[in-house]
Parts: structure tokens; sequence; C-alpha cells
């Protein structure tokens, strides 16, 4: 299937608007034909006075003439750049509401794989660049190619000799430019990734700034910093003065048509073949011909970067999507299912092997394991962040698919290491969990997090600002923030992805008591570090490398899972130093995991 063109694509983007843009070019084109009127008044008044025509009011009229044609070119250009600029705002709004409207509903590993300079650049810098090709180049460039393309018709009218003489150093000068342009889509191409880099790492030196401090890598983190800022100014001077010289030879050869238009009209004058009225006529009107095409000539450079704009909002707009049912459903249980489930982020990799698990309603469940093998993303398909294409997970014995993205994100609330705060007040971004809870209610559940005390300690309380990301709090702090918006959401289903991740062991008693109160009624979903606060979890899922290797109690991973075992003297080894004779003895010392004898509840 063939692609759509650029500019009809970009047209397509601006269907709300086309009214707009139309009549913008209709009074551009018109303006741009009673421009021309002063030059018509000058031939007029030129053959005139050679003809010996002394009548004042002869001049006096095409000088009105003329006047008026400049004062109207005048007003309808501005009138349709008026037009033009809010129909192309306004498309603008509706593309950056589109963009924004299809992130959610692409998975977070596409959102994640993108930077967020990359991300920035599309939504603000590229969006934002449609406007010339919009407002500028459909009404003006097409205006301005009509208006010449109508003198050349009239002069061809007059003496069609007379009419090719007068184009003759246009596609010279074209021709030059034409140098430029052959490889500008690449160029401009090259500009938007460098310029990516660049966006990247600015946000990625801002955001680890108090890494870079605390570490005193100022200097090698400010060198990437400004390797990247000088790579893109090179790369941009470098561009433009490989364009220097065509585009100064184009701009000084393609205005010159009196080299043709005077001495070869000047030859069929005296040859007895062209009239002195067309000769005049031709040599003013000529000169009418190349500024038009000049300005339209100007927005080549826009038309060359339509293709590469487009190219990446339709990057977003196109982008795959969760494929989720659009009717409510009723759940007569919740009851997660994770039934033979492969997956990864990207095809040719997978994390996740033949998963199968179910996490019955009203229970605990731990994910425990080690780094990197799988835990985060289990919990993480679970809450519907990804469509799961091999196998299947269902929820009260609906597909996860078969429910809204937004019911299901109704049903859960998750709290992950790296919680992101508004930079709004302390009260506001609690709120958040429930837009409609009272100011009682906010602070009732942040003392349930453990966060009222030190709330309180600060200047303004509640109403403090945290800060972009909350960086006026400490990590902790943001933590049980984070906590406390996820226990004012009130979801069936609680998701802590090593949420005491940052929580010091006094406030990490406070939380655990507050997932205490949510196990009456709800499922609880944790992903553990510190396995003692999970010790009486209902179950507890040993996971590593992107596989389930065991499943059950406390008590029955210590007597059967070797790998458990280990984790959990290693855990206490480092929380008090005792050895393994402090471990309650395993049945078999030397059982490897899967081979316990309770149907895959130990190992």
């Amino acid at each position: 299937m063939q692609s759509k063109s650029p500019m009809l694509r970009l047209w397509e983007l601006g269907k709300s608007e086309h009214g707009g843009l139309v009549r913008a070019m209709i009074s551009a084109a018109a303006g741009v034909l009673l421009g021309m009127l002063p030059y018509f008044a000058a031939a007029q008044m030129i053959i005139a006075l050679l003809g010996g025509n002394r009548d004042w009011n002869f001049y006096v009229r095409w000088c009105v003439i003329a006047l008026a044609g400049y004062l109207m070119r005048t007003l309808l250009y501005n009138l349709a750049l008026s037009m033009s600029h809010h129909a192309t705002f306004s498309i603008l709004k509706n593309i950056r509401e589109r963009v924004l409207e299809k992130l959610p509903k692409m998975p977070l590993g596409t959102i994640l794989d993108t930077s967020s300079g990359k991300i920035k650049q599309i939504i603000v810098d590229q969006v934002e660049s449609m406007e010339t090709p919009l407002a500028h180049l459909l009404p003006e460039m097409m205006s301005n190619i009509f208006g010449p393309v109508c003198i050349f018709i009239y002069l061809f009218i007059l003496d069609w000799r007379m009419a090719l003489l007068s184009l003759v150093s246009i596609p010279v000068g074209m021709a030059f430019m034409m140098m430029v342009m052959a490889g500008y889509g690449k160029q401009y191409e090259g500009s938007v990734r460098t310029t990516q880099a660049m966006n990247s790492a600015i946000v990625e030196y801002i955001g680890g700034i108090e890494v870079i401090k605390a570490f005193n890598q100022g200097n090698s983190s400010y060198a990437k910093f400004t390797d990247k800022i000088m790579a893109n100014a090179a790369y941009f001077y470098n561009w433009m003065k490989s364009c220097q010289f065509p585009v100064s030879l184009s701009k000084a050869v393609a205005p010159a048509t009196m080299i043709t238009v005077l001495p070869v009209g000047w030859l069929l004058y005296q040859s007895g073949s062209l009239p002195v009225e067309t000769f005049i006529t031709t040599v003013v009107l000529s000169l009418g011909i190349a500024g038009p095409l000049l300005a339209a000539m100007n927005f080549v450079d826009s038309l060359a970067r339509v293709g590469t704009i487009v190219g990446s909002v339709d990057e977003i707009l196109d982008g795959e999507e969760q494929e989720h049912g659009t009717e409510n459903v009723r759940f007569d249980n919740r009851n997660i299912v994770v039934d033979h489930v492969s997956f990864g982020y990207h095809e040719d990799k997978e994390i996740l092997h033949d998963v199968s698990l179910r996490i019955p309603e009203g229970t605990m469940t731990a994910f425990v394991g080690p780094s990197g093998g799988g835990k985060s993303t289990i919990t993480r398909l679970i809450a519907g962040f990804w469509d799961v294409k091999k196998g299947r997970i269902t929820m009260g014995d609906h597909d996860l698919q078969e429910i809204p993205l937004t019911e299901l994100y109704d049903q859960i609330a998750f709290v992950s290491q790296d919680n992101y705060l508004f930079d709004d007040t302390i009260r506001e971004n609690i709120r958040m969990g429930n837009v409609r809870a009272t100011d009682r209610k906010v602070e009732e559940v942040a003392k349930r997090a453990g966060c009222d005390g030190f709330i309180r300690q600060l200047e303004n309380g509640y109403e403090t600002r945290v800060g972009e990301g909350g960086a006026h709090l400490s990590g902790g702090e943001r933590q049980r923030i984070a906590i406390a918006r996820a226990l004012l959401k009130d979801a069936p289903i609680v998701i802590f992805d090593e949420a005491t991740a940052y929580i010091d062991p006094e406030n990490e008693a406070l939380i655990q008591r507050a997932v205490a109160e949510l196990v009456q009624g709800k499922t609880v979903i944790v992903i553990a570090h510190r396995l003692s606060t999970i010790t009486d979890a209902d179950q507890i899922i040993v996971v590593k490398d992107g596989r389930i290797e065991a499943g059950g109690t406390h008590e029955e991973l210590l007597s059967g899972c070797a790998l458990y075992r280990s984790m959990w003297q290693a855990h206490l080894g480092a929380k008090d130093n005792r050895t393994e004779a402090d471990i309650r003895p395993a049945t078999d010392e030397n059982a490897a995991c899967g081979e316990g004898k309770d149907g895959g509840k130990a190992c």
C-alpha cells in the first residue's frame, strides 16, 4: 500500500479547519492579484508618457488604482494571515490533544523505550513547527505561485516570445536552489536526531544533578552534556555553511529577468515585430514575477521538513494501542489467574516464560526472587500496563482485554519504587487517589500511611508544595505520600512494587500496619526485598529468570525450596549476622526447586 504524501497527511491532520485554510488561500490569492495593479498602472503611465499624454486626470486615476491595489493587497494579505493562523493554532491544539490522548492508550513499554526528550520534542517543538507549513505555506506559497502564473498567462497573450524571455532567469536560479534541496530531507532528519539527542542529554543531566554532585562526577557528566550541545550546534553550522553559496546564487540570479527581457525585447522592438506598448508592459510586469516566486521558494525548506515532522507525529498517532473492550463488565469476584503467560517488551527478547499462578480474592500474595527475574513485569501485566499476547490473564473470570482500561485501572492501586509527585501541594497529591475526598479523609489516610507526622512539621503542612517530581521531599517522604494516595483510591486490588524500598524501619512498621488493614476484603500483591515483612502472606511466589520457581507459605518454602531458604538465610544474616543454625531446618537439605510434594506449593 502506497503511503500518503506528507502534505496530504498534513492536510488530513488539519481537517477540522479546512474551511478557514481555504478562505485564507483565496484571500491571499486575491491579495496577490490586486498587488499586481501597481505594475499595470506603472506600465500604462510609462506608455502614456512616451506617447506625450499630458492629461493629469489620467495619471491621477492610475495612481489611485495603484494605491488601491496596494492597500487591498495589504488588507487581504493580513486578513489571510489572520484566518490561517486562527485555523492553524486550532489545528495544533487538536493535534497535541490527540497525541496526549493517545499516549495513555499505548503500551507502557513503548513509552518507557522512548526518551522523555524525544516525546517532549514531538509534542512541543515538532508540532509547533507545523505552524509555518499550515499558516504560511498553504496560503502564501500557493498565492505567490498563483500570481506569477496569472502574469505569465497575460504576457503570453500579449506576446509569447516576451513571456518566455521573462522566465529564463527563474529556472536558472531555482536550479541552484534545487542543489540545496536535493538532500534537504535527509539533512533535516539528521537535525531532528541530533536535537533529540541534545534534549535527552539535557533532561538526563538536570534529572541526575543530585547524583552527579554527590559522586563528584560534574566534569565527566558536564562534558557529555556539552558534547551533545556542541554536536548539535556543529551540525547546524556545517549544514548552513554548505547551503550558503548556492542559496546566494539562487537569490541573485532568479530575480534578474531584465538580463533577457531588455536586450532581446529591444531587438524585437527595433525589428518592428514588437509594439512598444507590449515591450514596456513586459518589462514592468516581469519585475513582478520573480518576487512572489522567491517568496514561495522561502517555504521550500518548510515543505521538505513536512515529511519528518508528520512522520514523528504519526509515530505516536499510529502507534500500537492496547486493545480492550468498551462495555463495562460485572465482577462476581476478583480472583486473578495468570495462565501460561510468556511476555517480552520486544518481540526478539522474552522475559517471562510460561508463567502460571492464581491469586485468590482477598488474599495477600508476595513476589520474591533475584533482581531482574520478572517480578515487576508480572505485577505490571496484572495491572494492565501491557497486553498479553501469549497466554492470558483473567480477573473475576474476565480476560483483562475484555475489561475497558479505565475500569481496569479503577480496580487497582499501584505503588512502585519510583512514584511521581506533581508540582502541587501535598494535600492535592494525595487527593489524586480520589478527587472527591474531603480534607479530613486525606489527613486520615496520611496517618494510616505514616506520613501525617512529617507533613505537620513542614512550614505549610498539607499545603506545602512538593516541587516538580516531589523534589522538595526526601525519597522516603515521597514514597509515603504515594502510598497514602494509593490508600485513598480504595481500590479492591493493591499492588506494592517494593514500595517500602526507601522507608526506614520505624516508618516501615507503620506502612505494614496500613497494608494489614488493606487485607480485609482486598487483594494485596507485594514485591518485597525484605523477606521479614511478608512472612504472614497467604502465598509467596518465588520468581527466577522469568519462571515461577516455587509457591507457598513462608513455612512451606523454608521446608521445600532451596532458593527461598538461601534468600531467607541471607536476609537474616544481613539483619543480625545469624547463621543457618538459626533458620528453620529443611525437610530435605538437598532439595532442589521443583521437587516439592504439594503440587507447586513448594519447590
